[in-house]
């Protein structure tokens, strides 16, 4: 070997100059770029070629819409508009039948309580006058989750033994 190499110096590479030019040049660059694109006039430049892009698109991307919702109407599927109108429609629902089950397990605590031979004891005028307003209380202050489960196995037993008799 050479006594060159021996001492650990590397071999010439005549592309080191070029990759030292790239290198210089695209930081150039960048740095040029960074400045130009922080500027106001670059975003205003920006956001009027891309309301000309939307200007011209708009009237393909409303054919598509109507030619899209035609298509789900002929092959009997919702659109997304009708989905999302099912799912605020279901979810109102639930919301109701929550309250009125909160109301309606209220009622039977009231109602257990009486029958049990329990005093109802003077509020219990007033009790029964806030569920004819419709004041909801929390299924947790009508009794818990062990009350909820009763009611609603005596209301599943009410209704089998009303279906036995119907037929």
């Amino acid at each position: 070997m050479s006594d060159g190499q021996e001492k650990g110096s590397k071999a010439f590479d005549p592309m080191e100059t070029f990759r030292g030019m790239r290198d210089a040049y695209l930081d150039a660059m960048a740095k040029t770029m960074v400045e130009a694109v922080n500027t106001e006039a670059y975003a205003q430049a920006t956001g009027a070629m891309l309301e000309g892009t939307l200007a011209v698109t708009a009237p393909f991307r409303e054919a598509m819409e109507k030619s899209l919702a035609n298509t789900l109407q002929q092959l009997s599927l919702p659109s997304r508009q009708e989905v999302a109108a099912l799912a605020e429609r279901f979810t109102n629902i639930e919301m109701r039948l929550d309250d009125m089950d909160a109301k309606l397990d209220r009622i039977e605590a009231i109602l257990c309580g009486e029958e049990e031979g329990e005093p109802l004891g003077e509020g219990s005028e007033d009790a029964a006058a806030s569920l004819a307003e419709g004041a909801v209380q929390s299924p947790a202050a009508a009794g818990g989750p062990q009350a909820r489960r009763k009611a609603v196995r005596r209301r599943r037993m009410r209704q089998r033994s009303a279906g036995n008799t119907r037929k």
